[in-house]
């Protein structure tokens, strides 16, 4: 007796580039490309993207998609023609859960920052008017997540963007054409950069696991990305630690996820710390220190002269491999500013610029920080990261899975 055989929804194809930007890769989007039930925010919108990346995975390797089964690169992100005055994009960026059906659009990403100017140029997103025979293509970018203006310094060649070039970033492998990223005015002066008003605060933290509760001096800051920075000695590390010695202990896991719910409580991110399930992008939690010499993942060593400091941040529960740039414009500004943890770590004083050591190698950030009437506020600040496609064509997933 034959079967009858059963009737499948077919693949559905869009247009999508993969791209890296920084120290971290993605899938990129025209808005206009995408399936009209998704052009728009919601459930159908989120699951094209789970489904893209290869979300939720049980098995936290995202075999079935395009994600990398790592922060870095289990990410989205949507462009389109930017209708805000005097800007060239809107830029949405969606951070995409490994092992949970869930997409966080809170906060932006740094690193993929340096990818938008490009991807915009070769979509036709800013005006060919804008875009010089050889030289640089300034970029007007609306981030869409925090509602922040971001430019980005493209470099062109033939009319065409250049990405190969000798710029090297540490925790990439192969250099790279140099795009210099600002961020303007990452916290509005009507904002408080420093949500509980003091540039060092006490957290009660409480017993998770093996790990007492304890009070921990931290920095609470929101600039580039809502960051909860600690110092190293007070966790028992020395601030030189590469990703195994954090992402293999579980235990430490569970007490910086505890860390940082109650920072998001504190910094009135979050009312309960139930909510920090749902908000797992930000805010992030990083720990500081000294100028020390060590090694790098890489196996390249570093000497305490050539940096300022030590940063290490976690990312979507995880140790980040290098430095996510948002965190990084969070490193600048508190740098900047006297007496914050990352100031002190760094030496103290007036910093316009500091270099600090993350697993991968060194990174420089500067910063612009004034104070008016009280209160601390950042008028920019600038790195450079480095960006390339890595494929484009299109993106297939199935018709019923969004």
């Amino acid at each position: 007796m034959s079967q009858v055989p059963q009737v499948h929804v077919p693949q559905v194809k869009v247009p999508a580039t993969y791209m890296r930007g920084g120290t971290s890769k993605g899938v990129f989007f025209n808005l206009a490309d995408l399936p009209a039930r998704c052009q728009v925010p919601g459930e159908a919108r989120d699951n094209m993207l789970l489904r893209v990346i290869g979300s939720p995975d049980p098995y936290g390797k995202q075999t079935d998609g395009m994600g990398g089964a790592t922060s870095s690169t289990s990410k989205t992100v949507i462009l389109a023609k930017s209708d805000v005055v005097d800007h060239d994009v809107d830029y949405l960026f969606g951070q995409v859960a490994i092992d949970k059906a869930f997409v966080d659009w809170s906060g932006n990403c740094g690193n993929l920052t340096a990818a938008v100017g490009s991807f915009a140029i070769n979509a036709g997103l800013v005006d060919p008017s804008r875009i010089p025979k050889n030289g640089v293509c300034i970029v007007r970018i609306w981030q869409k997540n925090i509602a922040k203006t971001i430019i980005a310094r493209v470099p062109i060649t033939n009319g065409e963007v250049q990405e190969t070039g000798d710029f090297e970033l540490d925790g990439v492998t192969f250099p790279a054409a140099e795009v210099p990223v600002e961020f303007i005015a990452p916290v509005d002066p009507s904002e408080a950069m420093f949500p509980t008003g003091n540039v060092v605060d006490e957290l009660d933290v409480p017993a998770i696991g093996t790990f007492k509760a304890a009070k921990y001096k931290v920095t609470m800051i929101s600039a580039g990305i809502p960051t909860i920075f600690l110092n190293a000695e007070d966790l028992g590390y020395t601030g030189t630690e590469l990703q195994d010695a954090i992402n293999n202990d579980d235990a430490a896991l569970a007490r910086f996820e505890t860390i940082r719910a109650a920072g998001a409580i504190k910094m009135g991110l979050i009312n309960d710390v139930s909510e920090a399930v749902a908000r797992q992008h930000t805010p992030k939690v990083a720990f500081v220190s000294g100028a020390k010499d060590y090694v790098t993942s890489s196996g390249k060593a570093v000497s305490a002269a050539d940096i300022d400091l030590h940063v290490r941040a976690l990312s979507m529960g995880k140790l980040h491999h290098a430095m996510m740039g948002t965190a990084a414009v969070a490193i600048g500004a508190a740098a900047a500013i006297p007496g914050t943890l990352v100031n002190l770590a760094a030496g103290g004083g007036d910093r316009e610029a500091v270099v600090f050591g993350h697993p991968s190698g060194t990174l420089k950030v500067g910063a612009q920080a004034t104070k008016v009437n009280a209160l601390w506020t950042v008028n920019k600040a600038i790195m450079s990261r480095s960006a390339r496609v890595l494929m484009e064509g299109w993106v297939r997933i199935p018709g019923d899975s969004f």
